[in-house]
């Protein structure tokens, strides 16, 4: 066996501990829209985005009623975030949220204040909680036609670049 094995090896395990990611359980205590918020942990917070989802924007319609309800369904409670990385741009958490057992992004789409984001979806049967939401006609679904946020900030996007109209 080559001298140099040994320290691939070591090299591969170092490796895949750093990118490793570990579950973790803290208090939220700050709910920045409808699909994310911060966790209190070792007395610092982490900024998490709720996987699978996609909630309105801040300014787009239902945008300030799902940050409502995300607030309802998790602000100020012990909350478990199976961690899955980190977002693109490396700033925020993405994971799924569990508050007493239950799957606080699932809740939200099945309250009609979330996409399922298609993505980033892993879990198909989160297809059939939005169309029982659209079924119903809950939260954004008593819309007509209600804009997906990706969509909304394409059109966001496109517009900001656009030439003004004189």
């Amino acid at each position: 066996m080559p001298r140099w094995t040994p320290l691939i090896a070591a090299a591969v395990l170092s490796l895949a501990a750093a990118t490793a990611h570990a579950d973790f359980t803290g208090k939220v205590v700050g709910v920045v829209d409808g699909d994310t918020l911060d966790v209190l942990v070792d007395k610092r917070p982490v900024r998490v985005r709720l996987a699978e989802i996609d909630a309105p924007e801040k300014r787009q319609a239902f945008g300030t009623r799902a940050r409502q309800m995300l607030s309802e369904l998790a602000f100020g409670k012990i909350a478990t975030v199976r961690d899955h990385g980190t977002d693109w741009r490396g700033t925020r958490t993405i994971g799924h949220v569990l508050v007493d057992g239950r799957d606080v992004g699932r809740g939200m789409v099945a309250a009609g204040m979330a996409w399922t984001y298609p993505q980033y979806v892993k879990d198909p049967s989160l297809y059939d909680v939005e169309a029982q939401a659209r079924a119903e006609g809950r939260g954004l679904w008593a819309d007509a036609s209600p804009t997906p946020p990706w969509r909304w900030r394409a059109e966001q996007r496109t517009a900001a670049k656009a030439p003004p109209i004189n």
